[in-house]
């Protein structure tokens, strides 16, 4: 009786001991480790924590750490993307919009971008307003938007109803600007009088290049290298305050169509002079605006949207301060949309606005390559954003033909690229660096660590999210990389592939 009654007692403190090591079992034994590399995507492998690192410790995180909480990620639909996505077989794009917007899917998508008016990838220039002088916009439509732009948004609604967008001008209509056009430089692709030219710093004298814009990546010091003197925008207040009723008017249409606009941004890019539709606006021309016109305006008919500030392209930081240093309208803003140059303020602007959520509002769009390297970029941006305290991020174009070639002249990169003669589609290495981040960041999961800044070949970012944690790191060397990562009281130990990209799921 006495050894019955001690092997009772010892299977009941097991079992009153157990669920006490049961999430530090789970810490040693729960993690899955996704990599891709060029020529295996999506290789999955059971790892353990340790007791000890066994390389140099890059990050340390603890389940008690709190940080940015992510919000959403989210891709842009233009007409060029839809007559791409339009050469695949409708199986195909089933296919597409599913690993894309499906919450079983890959990237798992919630928002889009679209523009009013023509963006640079549009088949050409053309605004929702032609009419020169329709100030009671009786003439204003989105009849083109409901032939390419409203389709490709809805083939994602089908698979993710909750679909949300979020809208920016690249260029008012042409009667609202100081040189009647879309664009705001000249070259061979437009049809803009060079003599308009000077009047992007009021100095005749002075050299200007349509083709800075084709610059890409980190580029050498400053951009823009000068920046404009004047508004292209015209400062009228009938002029100013049309153009904010414009915002609630496309509102207006595209709720009609079953698709809701949550937040928008007075225009894309302030500080690119560019060939294509764009708007050059000073700091107090911003201020103005969105001051004085857009934000009452949208309390007025549309409390519900979101105003942000930007986009913001330049990394003229004193540029950018000149603007956002204004009490009203930091007041009027939820955050700042951010992209290009503007990655390197980051930290400033976080430290400068605390109260300002931030956006990467454009993924930066590569040269038409295509190809892993062009991948590893993509990633190492995702990183350093997301590390830097973007909550919100956007690709720019998901699916492009062949070398996604432009009307003028400029070839970019997509997620997913479609030969236009075979109509086949495949899945860039681009594609691949956002699953390995879009796949498992969640709404709500917090950003707790990042090593990049100082490991911009090796980054790497762990989120938390609830009690697991999200290790994303990557490796564009050309030998093995070793670090350890402190999860709690425990390590994990990484042995990176060379040119991997690589998520460790911790549970």
């Amino acid at each position: 009786m006495k050894l019955f009654c001690t092997k009772i007692l010892s299977m009941v403190g097991f079992v009153l001991v157990a669920p006490l090591l049961a999430p530090s079992a789970a810490m040693a034994q729960s993690v899955t480790h996704y990599s891709t590399t060029e020529k295996e995507t999506w290789k999955t492998e059971r790892v353990r924590m340790a007791a000890k690192p066994t390389a140099k410790v890059v990050v340390n995180a603890t389940a008690e750490d709190r940080g940015t909480p992510f919000q959403a990620w989210g891709t842009t639909f233009n007409e060029l993307d839809f007559d791409a996505f339009n050469l695949l077989s409708r199986d195909d794009q089933d296919r597409l919009m599913s690993d894309l917007f499906s919450p079983d899917g890959d990237l798992k998508f919630t928002h889009g971008r679209v523009s009013m008016n023509a963006n640079d990838y549009a088949r050409s220039w053309y605004s929702c307003s032609e009419v020169s002088g329709d100030f009671e916009l009786r003439y204003f439509n989105i009849d083109r938007d409901r032939r390419n732009i409203i389709p490709l948004a809805r083939a994602a609604q089908k698979y993710y109803p909750a679909l949300q967008l979020f809208m920016s001008p690249w260029s008012p209509p042409t009667w609202m600007k100081i040189n009647q056009d879309y664009c705001v430089l000249s070259n061979s692709t437009n049809t803009q009088d060079p003599k308009q030219d000077y009047l992007l710093y009021m100095d005749k004298s002075a050299s200007v290049d349509p083709d800075e814009m084709k610059l890409l990546g980190d580029r050498d010091g400053v951009f823009p290298r000068r920046m404009a003197s004047q508004d292209y925008f015209i400062q009228d207040p009938r002029y100013l305050q049309c153009y904010a009723d414009m915002f609630c008017r496309f509102i207006d249409l595209y709720k009609a169509e079953g698709l809701p606009i949550t937040k928008v941004m007075y225009q894309n890019e302030a500080y690119s002079y560019t060939p294509y539709p764009g708007c050059p606006w000073t700091a107090e021309g911003a201020q103005r605006f969105n001051n004085d016109y857009l934000a009452p305006t949208l309390r007025k008919h549309h409390p519900e949207v979101e105003l942000w500030f930007g986009t913001i392209n330049t990394n003229r930081l004193d540029y950018v301060e000149r603007t956002l240093d204004n009490e009203e309208l930091q007041s009027n803003i939820v955050g700042i949309g951010t992209q290009w140059e503007c990655r390197n303020n980051l930290p400033q602007l976080r430290k400068r606005y605390p109260k300002l959520r931030l956006m990467m509002s454009e993924s930066e769009c590569g040269n038409g390559t295509m190809d892993w390297k062009a991948g590893e970029h993509t990633f190492f941006l995702l990183s350093d954003n997301l590390g830097n305290g973007v909550d919100e991020y956007y690709n720019w174009n998901f699916i492009l033909t062949d070398n996604g070639r432009s009307t003028w002249g400029w070839t970019q990169n997509a997620l997913v690229q479609v030969d236009s003669r075979t109509r086949a589609m495949r899945y860039t290495a681009e594609y691949y660096a956002y699953k390995h981040f879009s796949h498992f960041v969640k709404p709500g999961a917090e950003m707790v660590g990042y090593a990049g800044r100082e490991l911009s070949q090796t980054p790497v970012l762990v989120y938390r999210d609830g009690e697991s944690f999200i290790v994303i790191a990557g490796n564009f060397t050309d030998a093995t990389a070793s670090f350890s990562v402190h999860l709690d009281k425990k390590y994990l130990n990484m042995e990176l592939r060379p040119h991997s990209f690589n998520t460790y799921i911790v549970k």
